[in-house]
C-alpha cells in the first residue's frame, strides 16, 4: 500500500478544512463566518483533481481520530465547503471567527514552533482565543531551553475576554491560569522576536533593546507561539517591526492578543495606539507592534519611538548626502 505524501499547503488547507467543519459541528444555528487565509479557487480547477482527492483523504483521517466527528465520510465538495467558509471579511459588526490555520509555516517546516490560531471577534472586538502550540515546551523558554528536546512539548492556551488565561499540555492537563511577567527593571526583561529577518527588522529591535538596557539576547521564535511564551511570564517584551509596505493581517494576531492581554499584558502599535481589529482582513499600525506588561510599557514605547526617530534622521541624512 502506498504512503500518501502531504505537502506543507495541503497541510495548511487541510487545517483550515477541519477547523471551519468543527466549527460548523459545534454552532449548527449560526452562519459561519471565518476569516482565514486560503481559498479553494487552484482547488477547483481541472488540473488540482488528484490534490483535492488527496486533501479529502487528510481531512476525513484526521476527522476520524476524534470518534465526535465521524458521523460520515466527507466529499470532496463538503471539504471545499468548508475551506470557502474562509473568505469572510470580518468587520465591525456581527461575529467572526479569525483563523491561521498553520501560523508560522517555516518554523513548521524546520520542527520548530508554530501554532494554530483561532479567534473570534464580536462586533469588531476579540472576546476569545485560543492557541494550540505543539512543539512549544511546557517548562519556561529561554536560549537553553529552545535547544533542548528534555522538556515535555505541547501546550493549549485559551483566553475568554474578562476571564483570564489559562494554559494546559496537549495531551490533556488540566488547566492552569497564567500571567505576565511583573518586572519593572528593563535590564531584567528579556525579549521575543521573529526568526526570520524578514518577518521584522532585528536591527530596530536590538537599538531599542539597548535604549531600554536590555541585557540578554533576544529568543526568536517563530508564530504566535510568542504571544503564549509571552502571556505566561516567559520573557517581558515582544517586537515585531515588518519591512515597509507590509500590511498585517488579524489572523495574524488575534488569538495572541487576547492571550496575552488577558494575562496582564498590553499591545499597541508604535505609536502607542491599540490594536484595532473591527476593520476587516489587516490592522491598520503604525510602523509595528510592541508587546508588554503594563509596568514596562511606557519606557518601551518611549525607546521605540526614540528609536524610530533615529532611524528615519539617519535615512534622511543618507538621502542628502552627496559627498
Amino acid at each position: 500500500m502506498c504512503r500518501v505524501v502531504y505537502s506543507e499547503r495541503d497541510l495548511h488547507i487541510g487545517s483550515q478544512a477541519v477547523v471551519s467543519y468543527v466549527l460548523k459541528s459545534e454552532f449548527p444555528s449560526e452562519t459561519l463566518s471565518l476569516v482565514a487565509e486560503e481559498d479553494t479557487g487552484d482547488l477547483r480547477k481541472d488540473d488540482a483533481r488528484e490534490t483535492l482527492k488527496r486533501l479529502t483523504k487528510l481531512v476525513n483521517d484526521t476527522l476520524a481520530t476524534d470518534e465526535t466527528y465521524i458521523r460520515s465520510t466527507l466529499s470532496a465538495e463538503d471539504v471545499l465547503s468548508a475551506i470557502d467558509c474562509g473568505k469572510s471579511e470580518g468587520g465591525s459588526h456581527g461575529r467572526h471567527w479569525v483563523l491561521d490555520p498553520i501560523d508560522g509555516t517555516k518554523g513548521f517546516l524546520r520542527g520548530d514552533q508554530y501554532a494554530i490560531a483561532l479567534a473570534l471577534l464580536d462586533e469588531g472586538k476579540v472576546v476569545l482565543g485560543v492557541l494550540a502550540c505543539p512543539n512549544l515546551p511546557l517548562a519556561p523558554i529561554g536560549i537553553q531551553a529552545l535547544q533542548s528536546s528534555q522538556d515535555k512539548v505541547g501546550c493549549l492556551f485559551s483566553a475568554k475576554l474578562g476571564a483570564g488565561t489559562e494554559m494546559q499540555s496537549l495531551d490533556g492537563s488540566p488547566p492552569v491560569k497564567v500571567y505576565v511577567t511583573s518586572t519593572e527593571n528593563p535590564e531584567e526583561a528579556s525579549l521575543f522576536e521573529s526568526y526570520e529577518a524578514a518577518h521584522s527588522s532585528h536591527d530596530l529591535s536590538s537599538t531599542i533593546a539597548k535604549k531600554l538596557g536590555v541585557k540578554a539576547p533576544p529568543v526568536r521564535i517563530d508564530s504566535q507561539a510568542k504571544y503564549g511564551a509571552l502571556s505566561r511570564g516567559d520573557g517581558a517584551i515582544y517586537l515585531r517591526f515588518p519591512h515597509k509596505g507590509y500590511r498585517e493581517k488579524i489572523w495574524d494576531h488575534a488569538a495572541g492578543y487576547i492571550v496575552v492581554t488577558e494575562a496582564g499584558g498590553v499591545a499597541s502599535d508604535a505609536a502607542g495606539k491599540p490594536l484595532d481589529f473591527s476593520k476587516g482582513k489587516y490592522l491598520d499600525v503604525d510602523t509595528g507592534i510592541i508587546v508588554t506588561n503594563q509596568k514596562l510599557m511606557p519606557s518601551l514605547l518611549k525607546a521605540v519611538q526614540d528609536s524610530l526617530a533615529e532611524q528615519s534622521s539617519s535615512l534622511k541624512g543618507h538621502k542628502w548626502d552627496t559627498s
